[in-house]
């Protein structure tokens, strides 16, 4: 039961790191994780229910991913539509061809029978139990996709990606597209969040064209669970706190399942639960922003007195 809970929030934590990508690197509102995480568990389940096998599943549906970030990224510097709603477009969009991909039905399942990651990994680990298996090979993947992150935002292309979000003319000083960087960083996020997706659709065993209804919310809810926990500039830390706020996610809602009834709640108040942290969430930051700005000019305001006391 324990390893369920981290293996979910494990597989959830990539998507998080997509949607982290997007509304903190970035600085860009996307909703098109909505769809191109059911994209991601639609391609890797017909993958490989027709036989295609789990690499080329996983593989096509990170770079479906891609493809769907980049037609939002398209809508929105090219036809001059805001960011918010080119990717509400997309997304809207996308749940008709996730529709078409499972062959016009909502729900397509993965045979007992048939060969996913989750039944290769206890086959990998034979002297660990089935669930602890899952569980560190889900781990395995999880810290590969992050330390691959990590090596991407250290290079010229992720650092400038890194400064579009901060300040864009910085980017058109030094001579390059923001066009494009948005192109990429939009692409590389939803790339992550459909490949959420494909291990989720192996994990459960199914994929249903609504899978992604609401990742939005509950992406930016674990964002900011992580942010609470330590302040950091460093992208490994930042990474890290995204897993970690992922996992503390996921952990609640499990108990507000499992022991909600206690006090009236229901799985039907889980979003309205998530909005309204994202909405504490939101204000703690800004208030602990407005503070910390506050004590900075404080304290400058001393320096300077005190610089013209030693002068005079």
């Amino acid at each position: 039961m324990i390893e369920g809970i981290f293996v979910e929030g494990l597989i959830f934590s990539i998507m998080v790191l997509g949607i982290l990508i997007s509304y903190r690197i970035l600085d860009l509102a996307d909703l098109t994780c909505d769809g191109s995480y059911a994209t991601g568990a639609a391609v890797a389940t017909m993958c490989i229910v027709n036989g295609l096998g789990i690499t080329v599943g996983l593989t096509l549906s990170f770079l479906v991913g891609i493809l769907c970030g980049m037609v939002t990224s398209l809508i929105h510097t090219k036809l001059k539509i805001p960011g918010l709603l080119a990717s509400i477009l997309t997304m809207t969009m996308l749940y008709s061809i996730n529709l078409r991909i499972l062959g016009n039905r909502a729900n397509v399942p993965i045979q007992r029978t048939t060969e996913t990651l989750y039944r290769l990994f206890p086959e990998a680990f034979p002297f660990l139990s089935s669930a602890i298996a899952s569980l560190t090979g889900t781990l395995i993947f999880v810290l590969v996709i992050k330390i691959l992150m990590d090596l991407f935002f250290r290079t010229d292309l992720g650092l400038a990606i890194g400064a579009l979000g901060g300040n864009e003319q910085v980017v058109v000083s030094q001579g390059m597209s923001p066009s494009l960087l948005k192109l990429i960083g939009l692409g590389v996020s939803n790339g992550l969040i459909a490949l959420s997706g494909g291990l989720l659709a192996q994990y459960q065993g199914f994929a249903d064209a609504n899978l992604g209804q609401g990742m939005a919310v509950q992406g930016l809810a674990a964002i900011m669970l992580g942010e609470f926990l330590f302040s950091s500039n460093k992208i490994s830390l930042i990474t890290l706190r995204a897993i970690f706020g992922a996992l503390i996610y996921k952990a609640l809602m499990f108990f507000g399942r499992r022991y909600g009834y206690l006090i009236g709640i229901t799985p039907n108040d889980f979003k309205l639960l998530t909005g309204v942290l994202v909405i504490i969430s939101l204000a703690i930051a800004k208030t602990r922003n407005a503070a910390s700005s506050s004590s900075a000019k404080k304290k400058a305001i001393m320096r300077t007195q005190q610089k013209e006391k030693e002068n005079a």
